[in-house]
């Protein structure tokens, strides 16, 4: 802010924030995380070291614990510099996904710098014309699905610079496009029927049906993600500001338009988690915006006519969607294999739009640049069950947690086990790492108890799938907020009452299973 402007119009309230208000600000994502990391370390000096055996599952094919076999094994408790080692260790263990979000994210800043996705935007929104409000429940519906369908995750990482486009466009704020994709996608596979790396697997250790009480999870799932998008919708709206007038065709009111906007996107994916907007130059970017709509009220409306790139790089923008499901379903593609996909969708969108082989690679290093935050943080995350896992701490604590559930009632002991698995998530923030620690652990105790084994997995589905819209652990969640500039304590906010309705209908699907025999 000019400091001379102070004088002739004192601002209605401060632009820098009380010492009080800093005071209560969240700590930027990385120290929380590195926060988490020493503690577990701190905690490999505390809490005996302790392991379960394990066997190869024939019908998972994957590593699962032998019930009571629990015991002590010598301490291993992580040094400082052994700690500090692990956080590169971390980052190894994610690299597919790490570089699934460098080279997505390369090839959708290609994208954008054709210009594509804007007209996109653009054309969708002429087509909603009068029905607006539809785009919200449309793209929380299409990523509950990918949850509820496939436990999508990691993979909204490199989306979110296009719902960031479509959420500004709408005038909605930057946490809508969170809320929409990572959050219904959480909700979705949270209550799923049919998730493959949930309930799937669960079902499998519980030595149950695949689908089984496939129409009970039904109606909680649309109940779920039916509440969850009213309410995301309501919070859209009401923090809903001036958008850009729908326009006709003028092109030079259309590109300043898109240039000001691609400006105050890339501020945002620039880590705006702990650097927040300078107001001295918010007035500037609005003011670009102001103007462009100014020359031409509809500048943001469809022109399609003479731009046929644009359309060629949508329509390999859909076929690389396309691929990516159907390698993905089909053909059980790792991140190696995705991250090949959307590095080939770069290049052929690059030169496609005519940025030509320099401004494609120039856009791919943007890219990086812009998502190299969000990438980093899923390895910080990754750290903390590494750090744990050295110390050989991770059994006992989910030991500590399981053993007491046996001296309860059964309700009680179901309720329990949802908070068990909630908390255990928090240093397992892998739902099927989670599902092959711990449901060879409860189902016996569940049969021991007379509680339905079919409620013990939805146990697990509500406490592990739910924890994900909370936990700073969720290597997901907080690339998906810094990526989209949203912090932490806002999306808290946000979320909290959210979560407890959600728990709550997880509870009820809880307490009506036992009721019932599901």
């Amino acid at each position: 802010m000019n400091p001379t402007s102070t004088a002739t119009a004192p601002p209605a309230a401060p632009l820098v924030a009380s010492p009080a208000a800093r005071a209560l600000r969240f700590p930027h994502p990385l120290v929380l995380l590195m926060g988490f990391i020493v503690l577990g370390m701190l905690l490999s000096y505390v809490v005996p070291a302790g392991e379960f055996v394990r066997h190869l599952d024939a019908v998972t094919q994957r590593s699962v614990v032998v019930p009571g076999s629990y015991h002590r094994v010598a301490a291993t408790p992580v040094s400082p510099l052994a700690m500090l080692v692990d956080v590169p260790k971390g980052m190894l263990d994610a690299g597919g996904i790490i570089f699934l979000i460098f080279l997505a994210g390369g090839a959708f800043t290609v994208i954008d710098q054709t210009g594509a996705l804007r007209f996109g935007v653009d054309w969708l929104l002429h087509r909603l014309r009068g029905r607006r409000g539809l785009v919200v429940p449309l793209v929380a519906v299409v990523f509950a699905l990918g949850g509820a369908l496939s436990n999508l995750g990691e993979e909204i990482i490199p989306l979110v610079p296009v719902l960031l486009v479509l959420m500004r466009r709408m005038g909605y704020p930057a946490l809508t496009a969170v809320a929409a994709s990572a959050g219904a996608a959480f909700v979705g596979a949270s209550f799923s029927p049919i998730n493959p790396f949930q309930v799937g697997i669960a079902q499998q250790l519980a030595q149950l049906p695949l689908l089984s009480g496939g129409a009970y999870r039904m109606v909680f799932l649309v109940v779920a993600v039916a509440g969850w998008i009213w309410a995301v919708a309501r919070h859209a709206n009401a923090n809903r500001t001036a958008a850009p007038a729908d326009a006709t065709d003028s092109e030079a009111a259309s590109q300043a338009l898109a240039s000001a906007e691609t400006a105050a996107v890339n501020a945002h994916l620039v880590n705006a988690a702990d650097h927040p907007a300078d107001p001295a130059t918010a007035p500037a970017a609005a003011g670009a915006v102001a103007e462009a709509t100014a020359a031409d009220p509809g500048a943001v409306g469809p022109v399609a006519a003479g731009r046929p790139r644009h359309g060629l790089v949508l329509a390999l923008l859909l076929g690389t969607f396309g691929a990516f499901a159907y390698g993905v379903a089909a053909l059980g593609w790792s991140f190696d294999q995705m991250s090949a996909l959307f590095l080939a969708l770069g290049i052929a969108a690059g030169l496609a739009g005519g940025l030509g082989f320099t401004g494609t690679a120039e856009a791919f290093v943007q890219g990086f640049r812009d998502l190299a935050f969000s990438a980093m943080v899923i390895g910080f995350a990754r750290a903390i069950f590494v750090v744990l896992e050295q110390g050989h701490i991770v059994d006992t604590l989910v030991q500590g947690l399981a053993a007491p559930l046996a001296r309860l009632p059964v309700a009680v002991a179901a309720v329990g086990m949802v908070g068990v698995h909630t908390l255990v998530h928090v240093p397992v923030p892998s739902g099927s790492g989670q599902a092959t620690l711990t449901m060879p652990l409860l189902v016996p105790l569940s049969d021991l108890i007379g509680l339905p084994r079919q409620v013990t997995v939805l146990a697990f589905q509500y406490g592990a799938g739910l924890c994900e819209l909370l936990t700073p652990t969720n290597g997901t969640l907080v690339a998906v907020l810094a990526a989209a500039g949203v912090r932490l304590e806002s999306w808290w906010r946000f979320v909290w009452p959210l979560y407890l309705g959600l728990l709550a209908l997880g509870l009820v699907s809880v307490g009506l299973g036992i009721l019932v025999g599901v």
